[in-house]
């Protein structure tokens, strides 16, 4: 199980959610107590993004590797 730790903006929710979309494994965030679908656009629109979320997934996808790596926050 990979984990890792991101930030966005509404702006980028389209571009993430469509990423996302195209892998053929689960992809969850995790926000507080809540776990989120990320290949859903209403779940990931209701997030806050003033915090940093985190990515939770078994799988591998070299498109969406490369686009979360530009999302990704050191901690």
């Amino acid at each position: 199980m990979k984990e890792r730790k991101i930030k966005m903006t509404p702006e980028q929710v389209k571009d993430f959610v469509y990423e996302a979309s195209q892998c053929d494994f689960d992809i969850d965030i995790f926000y507080n107590h809540f776990i989120i679908d990320a290949k859903s656009f209403l779940g990931v629109m209701g997030l806050d993004f003033n915090s940093i979320l985190t990515l939770k997934y078994a799988g591998h996808n070299d498109k969406f590797e490369e686009y979360i790596s530009d999302l990704s926050v050191a901690c």
